[in-house]
């Protein structure tokens, strides 16, 4: 394959992300303890404050901890008090002390695209907590580039493609999240390769659309068979 340019997603693409942030709702429902609500349903609770929050405050641990503020004041069945609070902001912000997992086979398949194809990282979310993220992976030495933005539709990618002078029939993007990867690369007219996560944020799902012609879609089982297409 000639030399293409290599949109890469980050969290639960390059490393595991959406596990911590479910093991912070699972403590936030142990101390919420609601009397009639199970898990499922204080997640559609949450589901729908997170899709309003996100589209003013975006995304990241600081503001899944002002999502659960939130949802606590909505569903306790108790006085809501500043301690209650707290604990419960707590659960978001241990996210960030989490262990840094990058997949497995993400390092050396990232060595070896790296040589063949310029990699871009393309990512949404707090840019400070990415950076951070990044950092810690010691993966940022493989990309030339690095895009952090609030929201990952069409729009953006065309921006990037405008601003990098990228020529979509040689662009690809790789990432787990069909909303967010998949769907804008492709109305974008862009080649796309689907890298499905277990645990992708239930709000990240979409039915997978169809590649402009002449485009690609591409999906693989892990991240190591990108170097046999690449």
């Amino acid at each position: 394959m000639s030399r293409c340019h290599l949109l890469i997603d980050a969290d639960d693409t390059l490393w595991e992300n959406n596990i911590y942030f479910e093991r912070a709702f699972a403590e936030f429902c142990d101390f919420l303890g609601h009397s009639s609500l199970d898990p499922t349903q204080v997640r559609v609770v949450l589901d729908e404050i997170e899709l309003a929050n996100t589209r003013v405050h975006g995304y990241g641990s600081l503001n899944f901890g002002r999502n659960l503020r939130e949802c606590y004041q909505r569903l306790a069945e108790r006085h809501v008090c500043d301690n209650d609070l707290q604990t419960v902001t707590g659960f978001a912000e241990r996210i960030l002390e989490s262990p840094m997992e990058v997949i497995d086979g993400v390092a050396v398949t990232l060595e070896y695209l790296a040589q063949r194809h310029d990699l871009i990282l393309f990512t949404k979310g707090h840019p400070d907590e990415q950076k951070l993220k990044l950092d810690r992976s010691g993966l940022g030495r493989w990309f030339g580039h690095a895009a952090i933005v609030k929201e990952k539709d069409a729009s953006s990618y065309q921006k990037l493609v405008g601003e990098r002078g990228l020529d979509p029939a040689d662009t690809w993007m790789i990432g787990n999240s069909p909303k967010s990867d998949i769907n804008p690369a492709l109305e974008s007219g862009l080649n796309a390769v689907l890298v499905p996560h277990p645990h992708t944020w239930r709000l990240e799902h979409q039915e997978v659309g169809a590649p402009a012609p002449g485009r690609q879609l591409v999906t693989v089982e892990k991240f190591a068979e990108l170097s046999a297409i690449f």
